[in-house]
């Protein structure tokens, strides 16, 4: 597999190997071996899938506080999204920077997100579908989010604030100066 740093060197973009002929390809997707020798040693405990039927779907930008904070290894079986990680972590030197990365089936390319950035993305193809592994489970107490088009954050999203598609929720959350001291 190839890894990639982004800006922010915490976020990683991995490309798993694809092996193909006249059937068709074969790939292993993860490997905690594989990824253990290469310096991400991380124990995923759930997996999860959503299916965004619509081009502008935004989900995020999410994150869970500890104790129930989650690493990300995400990774798209149909379609594409902007990907987006926005550092939240206080003492960090990149606190409030974000790097976004295109993650599509197309390229057969996941996104490693560590704990400390909120993370989202806006879906590229209609009836995109997304599938990440996360190092904690899910908390509805802990769950939190960070206003997904907050100007201070910079974030250049493939679709304007009127077109959209948002959960009820995400359109709640606060910008990045109400945050707090989340990490």
């Amino acid at each position: 597999m190839d890894i990639v740093s982004l800006d922010i060197p915490d976020v990683k973009i991995i490309r798993p190997k694809k092996f193909g002929d006249h059937r068709g390809f074969f790939s292993e997707t993860y490997n905690k071996k594989a990824f253990a020798a290469a310096g991400i040693d991380l124990d995923f405990v759930q997996d999860n899938q959503s299916l965004s039927a619509e081009v502008g779907t935004v989900r995020g930008l999410h994150f869970q506080l500890p104790p129930f904070a989650q690493d990300k290894l995400l990774r798209v079986v149909r379609g594409a999204i902007l990907d987006v990680a926005v550092d939240i972590r206080r003492n960090s030197p990149t606190y409030g920077q974000h790097v976004t990365a295109v993650i599509s089936a197309a390229e057969w390319n996941q996104i490693l997100v560590p704990i400390g950035f909120a993370h989202g993305f806006c879906t590229l193809e209609p009836d995109t579908e997304v599938i990440y592994k996360v190092t904690n489970y899910y908390s509805p107490e802990h769950d939190r989010g960070l206003l997904w088009n907050d100007p201070a954050l910079g974030i250049d999203w493939p679709v304007s604030g009127d077109k959209a598609r948002l959960s009820d929720k995400d359109h709640k959350h606060p910008p990045l100066a109400e945050l707090g001291d989340c990490f």
